[in-house]
């Protein structure tokens, strides 16, 4: 049912003013465009955080690296001291002199000797003089 107003009124409806379906849609579209910007900004800061968290990374593996270097070194320092002080041990033993002695000591330093020169004859890692902080190959 149409409203008795309309049929009867003398006054036709005015169309729309002119520009307003356009301002509408561009309204829609700037809200469009808008949301696309945002979805490439939102991109662009997480491409940033991607990055960053990438060279975080590196850094901290290189930080780990010179760490396991250093206490690679460490190791190898201590390995160093441990067979100087078993090489001095060893030299003691051997260039001490057992004349004086009672048999039964004498007899403990004689095993003692030889104990250091199984060790030495049997050593699986070369010559005593081996330079343990600059060796490549441990």
């Amino acid at each position: 049912m149409d409203s008795p107003m309309s049929q009867d009124s003398p006054i036709e409806k005015e169309p729309r003013p002119i520009g307003r379906k356009a301002a509408k849609a561009k309204r829609g579209s700037n809200s469009s465009k808008n949301a696309s910007k945002f979805l490439e900004e939102l991109s662009k800061h997480q491409d940033m955080r991607i990055e960053m968290d990438l060279k975080q990374q590196e850094h901290d593996m290189a930080i780990q690296l010179e760490y396991a270097k250093e206490r690679e070194y460490v190791r190898k320092e201590r390995e160093y001291v441990r067979e100087q002080n078993i090489e001095k041990k060893d030299r003691e033993t051997m260039a001490m002199d057992i004349s004086h002695m009672s048999p039964k000591t004498k007899q403990f330093w004689k095993l003692e000797r030889r104990h250091v020169m199984r060790r030495r004859l049997f050593r699986d890692d070369g010559p005593s003089n081996k330079d343990w902080l600059n060796d490549e190959n441990h």
